[in-house]
């Protein structure tokens, strides 16, 4: 499925829908280059669970743990990780089955996620600097739609 924002809100209004779909066990992995829009669509999803004067970038703590009423919401973002060895060494994996999952940068640790995720992709249109292409793919039993 690909999606196109046309501004920083369209990507958060797009982060409030899918959150509507999630469910404990839930993994998003986010990729795309440097302001995207990953971290926009992730605010959308804490927003719409209340969320928002929570929101913080988990760049130097690798992850960030919200509670929702229905489950905790974990913010990875692994782009500081040198090697997979480090996400072992926080538990990283321990926290897949806990509450939802948000990985951006998640491409660095595809290779040792779950078999079912959603995997969004961010691109930037270079002719318009606020288009931004979104392509959500689900793997496995995922099941994620807008």
């Amino acid at each position: 499925m690909n999606i196109i924002s046309n501004s920083e809100n369209e990507t958060l209004e797009i982060g409030k829908k899918i959150a509507t779909e999630l469910k404990k066990g839930d993994i998003i992995v986010l990729t795309g280059e440097l302001g995207s829009g990953k971290t926009k669509l992730t605010e959308g999803i804490l927003t719409y669970f209340g969320l928002q004067d929570e929101i913080s970038s988990p760049t130097f703590t690798i992850v960030n743990e919200y509670n929702t009423k229905e489950f905790p919401i974990f913010h990875f973002d692994v782009y500081r990780l040198s090697e997979l060895d480090e996400f072992f060494a926080i538990g990283g994996e321990e926290y897949f089955e806990k509450g939802v999952s948000i990985i951006e940068w998640g491409e660095m640790i595809e290779e040792i996620l779950p078999e079912s995720y959603t995997k969004i992709t961010f691109s930037r249109d270079l002719d318009k600097e606020n288009l931004r292409n979104i392509e959500i793919v689900n793997k496995g039993k995922m099941k994620i739609e807008i």
